[in-house]
């Protein structure tokens, strides 16, 4: 998950459920506005492993130390003590007031908590065992990056901001719905770009939801109704509630992925069913083979997929659409690239490799590419693609990742 909705969710965990105050507020430090930025920067925490790559310019590092001993569960008491020692002696500094030590720290770990399971439900893989064990967990729920959850995280917290006086009450909800109205273009106008577009209608009906959720609580003043903490109560529970369809439409998908394997005999190595944006409807099926990866992209809101009507009544099973990427047939270059480290960590890393190999010239050149991180864009290699290049000698000339 990216670090600004880490950093929303623990602002918005901190106010549901540790009496946290507004981040930015005119009033005196107190301790709930000590609660919520402890929540949130506890949430953000883990991705300060990503600032070694400012002094160590190793492109793996994204693979190989990227979401390790930050995002441990064996060192989150750790973590969560020394950031609740640095918060307790700033709070002290500073004359504010602040919970206890032993509060702190477990807010701390709940900030800490809620990234390392943000991660954990995306398809990067955690090493959330680390340094006990290297593995790579992935839940395989959301998209690294997802704008709805963005939303339902960040929104309750404008909403309870809104209502939580009625001083010019009608004048801040139409202040921040412009702010957040022009919100989905711009996520469709992203999404169109990287080559996942979003209906005109859904981003219509999306900013006609804005308009309501803002004005209609404020023109009638039911608002004022629900408590501070309610409003992010209740984002809270929205944003779990999304998270749960994600589980339900992973499975409902991961079935299609089986049922599609089966019907064509697979040899399955592995297989899996990855969020592909724009929405919880569409996921991307990857089995992985001897020979290659197969691809099967997959839309919920459509009817059965083929392989399961295929499997029921074969005499009426339409053509199968899916996209098969095999692998380079062996020659000595591959072998003497799969030999080296940074090749073994890019094997280590990847669940669904398929390796090429072509000629430039005298030069020979094999790449790697994990196909999980999807090629959304025709024409464009896959996120994570690693390139060696052989000399005519047969000497390794350069390796590292496509840009």
């Amino acid at each position: 998950m990216d670090t600004i909705t880490h950093g929303i969710a623990g602002a918005l965990i901190g106010k549901a459920l540790f009496e946290g105050d507004d981040l930015f507020t005119s009033r005196p430090v107190n301790r709930g506005r000590v609660a919520s930025w402890a929540l949130m920067l506890g949430a953000i925490f883990p991705d300060a492993d990503t600032f070694r790559g400012l002094f160590d310019k190793n492109d793996l590092l994204i693979i190989t130390w990227h979401r390790s001993i930050t995002h441990s569960l064996v060192l989150l008491p750790v973590w969560a003590l020394l950031l609740a020692a640095c918060t307790r002696w700033v709070t002290k500094q500073f004359k504010w007031e602040s919970p206890a030590f032993s509060a702190l720290s477990g807010i701390y770990a709940a900030g800490l908590l809620s990234h390392i399971f943000l991660d954990l439900v995306t398809t990067f893989g955690t090493m959330i065992w680390s340094p006990l064990e290297w593995s790579r967990p992935a839940w395989d729920l959301i998209f690294i990056v997802d704008f709805s959850l963005t939303g339902i995280v960040l929104i309750p917290q404008a909403l309870a901001w809104v209502f939580s006086k009625s001083e010019k009450l009608r004048t801040r909800a139409v202040g921040v719905l412009l702010i957040f109205l022009p919100m989905p273009v711009l996520v469709g106008r992203i999404a169109q770009i990287v080559g996942a577009p979003i209906s005109a209608r859904s981003i219509a009906l999306v900013m006609m939801f804005l308009v309501a959720l803002f004005l209609f609580p404020a023109i009638r003043g039911l608002g004022l109704r629900v408590s501070y903490a309610g409003w992010n109560r209740a984002g809270l529970v929205t944003a779990c509630a999304y998270i749960a369809a994600a589980l339900y439409a992973h499975n409902a998908a991961l079935d299609r992925v089986k049922t599609f394997a089966a019907f064509e005999h697979l040899e399955v190595q592995s297989l899996g069913a990855l969020p592909f944006p724009p929405s919880l409807w569409h996921w991307d099926g990857l089995i992985l083979t001897s020979r290659g990866v197969y691809e099967l992209r997959m839309d919920l809101a459509e009817k059965a997929a083929v392989s399961d009507v295929a499997a029921k009544n074969p005499a009426e099973a339409p053509s199968l659409e899916y996209r098969f990427y095999p692998d380079a047939f062996p020659n000595s270059y591959i072998e003497q690239a799969r030999q080296l480290p940074e090749v073994q960590k890019v094997l280590w890393f990847s669940r669904f490799p398929v390796t090429r190999f072509h000629k430039e010239g005298a030069e020979a050149i094999v790449e790697i590419s994990d196909l999980r991180f999807a090629q959304i864009r025709p024409g464009h290699s896959a996120s994570f693609t690693y390139r060696v290049r052989f000399g005519a000698a047969g000497n390794v000339v350069s390796q590292g990742w496509v840009k």
